[in-house]
């Protein structure tokens, strides 16, 4: 019988009182919390706001890393890995994973069980946090992933940027430091940048030689080409992209894009940035104009599913395009700090309604999260803390849905105020009253200074069952509770069918495929 999920009951979500897990046990003795409005970490991760304000530099810096591995000879141009897969296999796909405490590492119990037999994973978007700094992979990295028995293809997120790649470069691509970059013109954007750009750590050989030592065995061992790259695994061919510092990509890049996205092989994108995410469309753009979405929407490239990082949580939005069905898929949840789902709006973007969205947490208990989180914090636990399913209840009436899990709960003026104080938004066309403009500041400000480090976290990753005509999907749940190690919960399941997405181009393929063969509704 499946395991109880949030949707099922408040013991699914983790609510109720229940034995924690053993995850612990696999952490370091001593930890280091991460404060992200401590003023020490943002000063660390200063590179950000710096590439928005004085132009970013990612596009020029990516260029020389690449062009730097092939003329060394660690690829070529493709930048493909090629993997001799069966056509039927699973494979583990995580996201946002590296801050080194407590929900990152109570991820990993249910993932090494739910990810038995899975013949690698796809780590998506900031591998470390605050900054990928070389010397701290150790514990934030090798140790949590030391008995996975299979290799990770990691693509870096933002946070992997703010140290110039240098320690996603040399751990996965064993690439040396670049040579130093010709100065900047005197008084230029890019001088006054340089001013106060954070310069990369200098990686310890010897402390990364013996952090290599938890993940020995050859078949552990991890290797990408690049900081993109392309991987043909049984019927897929899998697209990993390098979005940088601001969710975009570069003109080579995009060249290299378009490239290997031809044929007929199904294709699985997945981005540090996602493209459908919080109710809205980010089709990612180009240096040079197109977006990322036009390539994967292209009938000819043959995407069947996007899945990005960058974002928390975990978010599904079923597009429908011209006909075919293309996944959206957010998966962020595997580590860092949670960000709200209870601030999304109503679903209605690209033809997908609320009857077809679906996200973990589901609203109401991210809602109750943060409830209790500032009820603690501001002292107010008797005004602000929200029981499961009094926010269930505040959220489906003001989003005019209805509660997935059973409720008897009223909703109260107390409860409509902690919904609005906290961002929930109004359904549409309704008169809001006292609704504060928190829903982007709750993401991008108030989201990242509130981690905890007792359960449940809500955590997530996906698990990909592979075979020539279809690809299951599932997002399975890690709180940190006892029950859910032993058998990881069930929060979304979708299938995708291969044979749609060639269908009607199999008498092309001999022309078209030489590289291939070169190579909740709450």
């Amino acid at each position: 019988m499946p395991a109880s999920s949030s949707r099922d009951s408040l013991a699914g979500a983790g609510w109720q009182d229940q034995e924690p897990g053993n995850y612990r046990e696999l952490m370091p003795k001593r930890v280091k919390n991460l404060f992200w409005l401590n003023p020490s970490t943002l000063w660390k991760a200063r590179n950000g706001p710096l590439a928005s304000m004085f132009g970013d530099p990612t596009g020029e810096t990516r260029g020389r890393w690449v062009r730097a591995q092939i003329e060394r000879g660690a690829t070529d141009e493709d930048l493909i890995v090629r993997r001799d897969d069966p056509d039927t296999f699973s494979f583990l796909l995580i996201g946002d994973t590296g801050e080194g405490d407590d929900p990152q590492y109570a991820v990993v119990p249910g993932l090494l069980q739910a990810g038995a037999g899975t013949r690698y994973a796809v780590l998506c978007s900031d591998v470390l946090y605050p900054v990928g700094h070389a010397n701290e992979y150790g514990t934030k990295y090798f140790r949590p992933y030391r008995d996975y028995p299979a290799p990770i293809y990691p693509i870096p997120g933002n946070h992997d940027w703010y140290d110039g790649l240098v320690g996603f470069m040399r751990v996965f691509c064993r690439a040396p430091a670049l040579p130093t970059s010709p100065r900047p013109r005197p008084l230029s954007r890019a001088w006054w940048r340089g001013l106060l750009w954070a310069a990369p750590d200098v990686p310890d050989d010897a402390l990364l030689d013996e952090a290599r030592r938890m993940r020995p065995a050859p078949q552990q061992q991890d290797a990408v080409p690049a900081p993109y790259w392309a991987m043909d695994t049984g019927p897929l061919r899998i697209i990993g992209i390098d979005t940088g510092l601001l969710g975009d990509i570069d003109r080579e890049q995009g060249a290299w894009l378009r490239r290997v996205a031809q044929g007929p092989r199904p294709k699985i994108l997945v981005t540090g940035s996602p493209i459908y995410v919080d109710g809205e469309h980010h089709p990612c753009a180009i240096e040079g104009g197109g977006t990322v979405d036009e390539i994967v929407r292209d009938p000819a490239h043959h995407f069947v599913a996007a899945i990005g990082g960058d974002i928390h949580n975990y978010q599904h939005y079923p597009v429908d395009v011209d006909g075919r069905r293309i996944e959206y898929v957010v998966s962020g949840g595997g580590g860092a700090f949670m960000h709200a789902t209870h601030t999304i709006p109503r679903v209605a973007v690209g033809g997908v309604t609320e009857d077809d969205f679906r996200c973990y947490p589901m609203r109401g208990d991210s809602l109750v999260f943060y409830s209790r989180l500032y009820g603690r914090r501001l002292r107010l636990r008797r005004l602000f803390d929200l029981t499961p399913d009094e926010a269930a209840a505040v959220v489906a009436a003001r989003l005019g849905t209805t509660p997935v899990r059973t409720s008897s709960a009223r909703v109260t003026l107390r409860t409509r105020f902690v919904a609005s104080v906290l961002g929930v938004a109004s359904r549409p066309g309704r008169t809001r009253r006292m609704r504060l403009p928190v829903r982007k500041t709750l993401t991008h400000v108030l989201s990242p200074g509130s981690a905890t480090y007792s359960p449940p976290f809500f955590k997530n990753f996906l698990r990909l069952d592979v075979s020539p005509t279809g690809i299951r999907v599932r997002c399975f749940a890690a709180t940190g509770l006892r029950a859910q190690e032993l058998d990881p919960p069930v929060e979304d399941e979708f299938t995708i069918h291969l044979t749609d997405a060639t269908a009607g181009d199999r008498a092309h393929a001999d022309t078209d495929t030489d590289m291939d063969a070169d190579t909740d509704t709450d």
